[in-house]
């Protein structure tokens, strides 16, 4: 997803491997990546691109009044089974692609929009309806349609003037027969007896939800860090680096760090349509980006399509216009290439287009001129090293020097912007020669394609730069100078990603409805670029944790930090998920650094193997020891002699698995009674090969708890998912956010089960770690409160029941 698609990387590996030695040898000893990307640029031929060519054609981006019909159809079944959000997300789709049908999509989609309750997104819909030429014969139709919502939101005067209309279009109508004129002043009808009940007893609006003050987050201005809250301090050494520090001591859930990300793009999730004959047909399953909008990842609900290409889905108006002018006019007819070519290419592509190219290029020449420095310095024995030490050094320094700390600006703060974007660390000498070829290619091929284009888009050139380029007429192997420099922005960014990329996730709570109880995961919406963020230094043992929203980060204390003590957050691999040599080793092959966090030399100073193994390894059917060894595992009770080969109990682990994901499909399907049955049988199963801490067993205990939920046996629900919560605290801690989100369902169950006081009691907990994580205006929390509220406002009596 984030590299490029395997066949392309496969066929990039046998280039590599094609290249005379003389040649590899030299892009392998290319420093500057200015070398690296222009050695390239004659190596990218027309085999390369043809290849690409048949790879991106297999991305369906483009609008297609076939797809446009197809997707209507299918959301018309969707509607008429009463599926109203499948049929949502299916008119989205039609709607897409440009069609002579258009004005029945968005009719259509307001149809289930009104269904939903949506009836505000319904009049937008009405009115594209309207725009695109609805047919005069339907007007009555979604005319009726408009005037209920209107009723329902208490718009009453804009309500009659609509019943007027549709009277007049009824009477002038005169291709209207009897029976459905009469059936349209029928609900006339019935409409102006729903105005007159309204107009008679007024409902009270209700106010507007609004952030008291109380609610809203206090800002302290940072003086020296955009977006970190004033308990922050940037500092430096030449072991860690540049690190924040708190300044203060901090509480849990206090928020360090609120940073809108300087670009990011929409992780596609599964793929398109892939179409490899020639019959076409289309994809109609659901992915990010029908979901998400691609400019503020804001969550879609009646998505505004793109100008120019199926792919690309906006919240509002605002957001699409706003996406064109800034990057989506150039990436627009690149779309199927970026798809092939992978997030962390599109994000170097968008990255450049949204510094702009004046920037950008100052930003490089700048760099190239620092680069002479420096080999000037190494010239006369003083290597880049020692410069870095001698910074270091200027710590000792009294308070009042104050020495600027690397890629701060000249007046000593640290911003978010595109400078700090640019001088994040590459790790070039880290990478394979391999993966820079190929990083190289794939901006080569960006840049081959935007040469293509109308330069005057990037290059926002001078007259002195338009007269150069109509004078030169550049080859097919050649790149313009302005492509030049974008091109090796682009590859330094796309090395960059490898170590600084974040991965903006979110909490999708399940759509089926089936059960009362919120069933959720959480999903990868998209990669970004976060500078202030980016100066945290990694711990396995954290002591914050990160949340999004939008493009929104905000880092928050999960634990009391001390004054002068380093604020750390974990890059993925965590002492609750994997012991301390397996995590050691997955830093270093990604980000390129060998741990030595407290957490790690703790566990590796003791001979601990990591909390997390425990929970994943297998134990003895006799006596539910654990079992131990490589290929073949014996039991660890002395008094036990069993002897199971690996491949044996993973095929059972397997097996399993399938099981429970059958079970699965029979909840969504609403068939909870054989998803019980057949989870109390994967139940039995686990306890004759798998740890009672093992994630499956936990796993089952929380899908029989969403089942008996389901049926309202409320009490065996609970019972089930205390057990799950016990295997995710063991995993994950207590205070953990995992914990947190099990705690929610726990509540939901206890409050629908009226188990009052413990209801209550889990209420406190869960509400206290998902504050720490997720902030006081977390849905969740809101919910929780919401609950409690409800709960006591029952009689006292109900308060001290005992359950």
């Amino acid at each position: 997803m984030d590299l490029p698609v395997e066949r392309w990387a496969a066929y990039a590996r046998r280039r590599w491997a094609s290249l005379e030695p003389c040649l590899q040898r030299k892009l392998s000893l290319a420093v500057p990546l200015r070398d690296t990307f222009l050695l390239c640029v004659p190596l990218f031929q027309a085999a390369e691109e043809e290849f690409l060519h048949r790879l991106a054609a297999r991305n369906c981006v483009g609008k297609d009044p076939r797809a446009a019909l197809f997707y209507k159809e299918e959301g018309n079944k969707s509607f008429h089974k009463e599926e109203y959000t499948a049929a949502l997300r299916l008119y989205s789709k039609a709607v897409s692609h440009n069609s002579p049908e258009m004005s029945l999509c968005y009719a259509n989609r307001s149809a289930a929009l009104f269904h939903l309750g949506h009836f505000e997104d319904c009049l937008e819909d009405i009115d594209r309806a309207e725009a695109q030429g609805y047919p005069n014969r339907l007007q009555p139709k979604i005319l009726l349609r408009k005037t209920e919502c209107l009723l329902l939101l208490g718009r009453l005067e804009e309500a009659a003037g609509v019943i007027s209309k549709v009277e007049s279009k009824i009477a002038m109508d005169q291709s209207l027969t009897s029976t459905t004129r009469q059936i349209l002043l029928r609900k006339i009808s019935q409409l102006k007896v729903k105005a007159h009940e309204k107009e008679s007893s007024p409902e009270s609006v209700p106010e507007a939800l609004s952030k008291t003050q109380k609610d809203l987050e206090f800002w302290e201005e940072n003086g020296k860090i955009s977006s970190a809250f004033s308990s922050v301090s940037l500092n430096f050494n030449s072991c860690r680096g540049r690190h924040l520090v708190a300044t203060k001591d901090i509480l849990p859930g206090e928020s360090l760090v609120k940073e809108e990300a300087f670009v990011s793009v929409l992780s596609p999730g599964k793929s398109l349509l892939l179409q490899d004959s020639a019959e076409t047909t289309w994809d109609s399953r659901v992915t990010n980006g029908d979901l998400h909008c691609h400019r503020c990842l804001k969550r879609l609900l009646a998505s505004v399509p793109c100008r120019g290409c199926s792919y690309a889905k906006y919240c509002s108006k605002k957001c699409a216009q706003l996406a064109w002018e800034h990057y989506h006019s150039t990436e627009c007819p690149l779309g199927a290439l970026l798809l092939t070519l992978g997030v962390f290419s599109h994000v170097a592509l968008r990255t450049v287009l949204v510094a702009g190219f004046a920037e950008v290029s100052s930003l490089v020449k700048q760099f190239h001129g620092d680069d002479k420095e420096l080999h000037k310095a190494e010239a006369r024995g003083k290597s880049q090293d020692e410069t870095r030490d001698s910074t270091a050094d200027m710590e000792g320094l009294s308070e009042k020097a104050e020495p600027l700390i690397r890629d701060c600006e000249d007046d000593g703060q640290y911003r978010g912007s595109y400078q700090a974007v640019f001088n994040l660390l590459t790790h070039a000498e880290k990478h394979s020669p391999e993966h820079k070829f190929l990083c190289s290619l794939s901006i080569v091929a960006i840049c081959k394609k935007l040469q293509e284009a109308d330069l005057t888009i990037l290059s926002q050139g001078s007259c002195e730069s338009q007269s150069r380029l109509k004078a030169h007429v550049l080859t097919s192997a050649e790149l313009s100078p302005e492509l030049q420099i974008l091109g090796e922005a682009m590859l330094r960014h796309m090395l960059q990603l490898h170590c600084n990329a974040q991965a903006v996730t979110s909490i999708r709570e399940s759509e089926s409805g089936a059960s009362v109880v919120t069933e959720s995961e959480q999903v990868r919406l998209a990669t970004a670029l976060f500078p202030v963020t980016s100066l945290l230094n990694h711990s396995c043992d954290p002591n914050t944790s990160v949340t999004f929203s939008g493009t929104v980060v905000t880092v928050r204390a999960s634990q009391p930090i001390p004054r002068g003590q380093e604020i750390v957050h974990c890059y993925g691999p965590h002492r609750c998920r994997m012991g301390a040599a397996e995590r050691r080793q997955r830093l270093l092959c990604q980000y390129f650094f060998e741990c030595r966090c407290q957490a790690c030399l703790d566990e590796l100073g003791s001979n601990v193997t990591g909390t997390a193994a425990t929970g994943d390894i297998f134990c003895c059917s006799s006596c539910h020891a654990s079992m131990q060894g490589e290929d073949v595992l014996r039991c660890s009770s002395g008094a036990c002699t069993l002897l199971v080969g690996r491949d044996y109990l993973l095929r059972q682990l397997w097996d399993l698995q399938l099981q429970v994901q059958t079970a699965l499909g029979l909840l969504k399907d609403k068939q909870p009674n054989q998803a019980v049955e057949l989870l109390m049988r994967c139940r039995l199963d686990a306890e004759n090969f798998l740890s009672a801490e093992h994630m499956l067993v936990g796993k089952i205990e929380d899908h029989l708890a969403q089942g008996y939920a389901t049926l309202g046996k409320w009490q065996e629900a609970a019972r089930h998912l205390r057990c799950s919560i016990q295997i995710v605290e063991a995993r994950h801690g207590p205070s953990s956010v995992e914990t947190g989100h099990e705690l929610f369902k726990l509540a939901q169950i206890l409050f629908n089960g009226f188990a009052v006081s413990e209801a209550l009691c889990t209420i406190q907990r869960a509400e206290t770690v998902l504050s720490v994580h997720c902030g006081p205006q977390n849905a969740q929390v809101q919910e929780l409160q919401e609950m409690r509220a409800c709960l006591l406002e029952l009689p006292r009596s109900l308060l001290h029941r005992v359950e």
